[in-house]
């Protein structure tokens, strides 16, 4: 594998050509810098091309892994439609940096809903478990079975709480804070390429940015993700 940075409007980008990837590209955050892991054959016009799409990819990948206090609150008004028959509605949904060990937390007699924010830059789906958590409280306040029933209908539960404990062990153990630290500004929690492999993920969720690229055999056509 040949590696090429370059600093650019956008930061510093790293190219990495491998021989073994031959169907995909993808690009996701290391620290500070962009990476973009493309095939050994393509050329440099195809690279630059490749690169600019990825890297505008990720970037309107990761804006909508933080939305705002506006977006968030819309976001938790189409689960509680979805999940809870509309049931909860909140009188305010905010992101709150005053969490402590709490992913959320909810005051069920004014309606209002905060989130961590640890949560952003997770996957979409940790952040609706995280808001559809604090919605069903706006209709039961404890952990009973009747709280946790309201969320059986949400497909990602358990797999997401099985990501917060597994994140927040991960955090505790590297001594990086709060049992609930959740992932550095620059850094998502599952923003990276899983070794440099060519498997396309079958989940249907925004790991990384990633699309198949056609036959290179002598010119690349791009078929696009649908």
């Amino acid at each position: 594998m040949t590696e090429d940075t370059a600093e650019t409007s956008l930061g510093e980008v790293e190219v990495r050509r491998s021989r073994r990837r031959v169907r995909t590209v993808t690009a996701f955050r290391e620290g500070d810098r962009t990476i973009v892991a493309i095939p050994a054959r393509f050329t440099r016009t195809q690279e630059r091309e490749w690169v600019r799409r990825m890297v505008a990819k990720l970037a309107a990948q990761e804006k909508r892994r933080r939305p705002s206090d506006e977006q968030l609150a819309t976001r938790a008004a189409e689960l509680s439609a979805r999940y809870l028959d509309g049931r909860a509605v909140p009188t305010s949904v905010a992101w709150s940096s005053q969490q402590g060990r709490r992913w959320g937390s909810c005051t069920p007699g004014e309606g209002t809903i905060r989130i961590s924010t640890r949560v952003r830059g997770m996957p979409r789906w940790v952040l609706d478990y995280v808001l559809l958590h604090e919605l069903a409280h706006l209709l039961h306040g404890g952990h009973g079975p009747e709280f946790w029933a309201l969320l059986d209908s949400y497909p990602r539960t358990e797999r997401a709480r099985g990501f917060l404990e597994g994140f927040a062990f991960l955090a505790d153990r590297a001594g990086d804070g709060p049992s609930d630290a959740g992932p550095a500004a620059t850094h998502g929690p599952d923003v990276h390429d899983g070794g440099d492999d060519d498997r396309d993920d079958d989940d249907g969720e925004d790991h990384d940015a990633r699309e198949p690229v056609g036959d290179l055999s002598e010119e690349v056509e791009v078929h696009e993700r649908s």
